[in-house]
């Protein structure tokens, strides 16, 4: 049997090998891609906070992207990388309960993918959690 090891890069603990940071990189995607179409489509942001309710929308079109943006750098650059993933676990919790209420909507293709679609962002939300636990158990190692 093969075992893979992985790279180590040092004693400071948020550092990453290059798979570890393309894989956090894959994990940060949509966090990265929403924010950047909400800049270059700041009418859209606001059109989407409005839809779901968030008041003020144009408050939470600007906070949002910046928030995302911020805790994506945390996690990439493994400074603070447990809060970073903390907060889009949370966050990422917060938006699904939000915005894809499965048990709201009558069976059907429509309460099938909100429901799947609700489940990936759960699975999500623990792989964020997933990340904080790791990177927690290495600052405690001193890794």
């Amino acid at each position: 049997m093969t075992t893979i090891h992985a790279q180590e890069t040092g004693s400071f603990p948020g550092k990453a090998s290059v798979a570890e940071f393309l894989a956090l990189l894959a994990l940060c995607s949509a966090y990265i891609q929403g924010p950047l179409t909400k800049v270059f489509d700041f009418q859209g942001a606001v059109a989407e906070m409005n839809h779901f309710g968030l008041a003020p929308a144009p408050l939470f079109a600007v906070g949002v992207p910046i928030f995302e943006l911020a805790m994506s750098a945390l996690i990439l650059s493994g400074r603070l990388r447990w809060l970073g993933a903390l907060a889009l676990a949370i966050f990422t919790l917060m938006a699904t309960i939000l915005a894809l209420r499965f048990w709201e909507i009558p069976a059907g293709f429509e309460h099938s993918a909100a429901m799947n679609g609700f489940f990936e962002h759960v699975g999500l939300s623990g792989a964020f959690v997933f990340v904080a636990l790791v990177d927690l158990r290495k600052r405690a190692r001193g890794k």
